[in-house]
């Protein structure tokens, strides 16, 4: 959800199994942006609109995947902790360069990877009051909103991601999640699935061909409703 360190735009090529479909934080297009579903072993657990327990991050000491530390469970507060102190040196940079998007990021990302999705949006957001047309930090932003509980919000924004880049993929697939998880839409979620399969030809069929189970999978829980 490369490393977490780094700025958005950063992948990796794996998916992990079917349970990370509830996730709003996705990639389907490697080398347009990162998302949990190229980091299967920073996933977190299958996604309400509260933030999951127990990810490991980047560059921190718990395992990846467990949430653990010294067998003892991480807690989002020790999360935070770690965060914070991680963040020091980047935050030090952007006193001396308070309109750099790319440190925004990095500290944005920080926070996404410690699951601190309020203070990541918060990054992502400053960010893009200058570099606004960065769809990938967007689609980020709206991710950390789900997470945060805020689904109109994380919505707001895939919407203008959308305005900026009416074909991409990230986007596309994320309004879908949100649409189906967070406002409980599956006609919604269904409709912004096929635009992505319209939209994107180039996506590998191992991925074209999850997306389609998923919709019948939605397709199957309307009927069966």
């Amino acid at each position: 959800m490369a490393s977490e360190l780094e700025t958005a735009g950063a992948s990796s090529p794996e998916w992990p199994t079917k349970q990370v479909y509830a996730l709003a934080v996705v990639c389907l297009v490697i080398g347009l942006a990162v998302g949990y579903l190229f980091r299967g072993s920073r996933s977190p657990a299958p996604a309400s609109t509260n933030p999951p327990q127990g990810a490991a991050t980047a560059g921190m000491t718990a395992p990846a995947g467990t949430g653990q530390a010294g067998g003892q469970p991480v807690t989002l507060e020790q999360m935070k902790q770690m965060a914070d102190k991680s963040v020091e040196p980047v935050l030090a940079k952007l006193k001396d360069d308070p309109k750099n998007a790319d440190l925004l990021i990095q500290v944005g990302n920080i926070y996404l990877a410690t699951h601190q999705f309020k203070e990541a949006a918060d990054y992502f957001g400053k960010s893009l009051e200058l570099k606004p047309k960065n769809v990938t930090v967007r689609t980020q932003m709206a991710s950390c909103l789900y997470y945060s509980g805020d689904v109109d919000g994380a919505l707001q924004q895939l919407g203008q991601a959308l305005e900026d880049d009416p074909h991409d993929a990230n986007s596309l697939f994320n309004l879908g999640m949100i649409r189906w998880e967070g406002k409980k839409d599956s006609k919604g979620a269904l409709a912004a699935w096929a635009q992505l399969l319209k939209t994107n030809p180039q996506l590998e069929p191992a991925k074209k061909a999850q997306v389609q189970r998923l919709m019948a999978d939605v397709r199957g829980q309307t009927s069966a409703n």
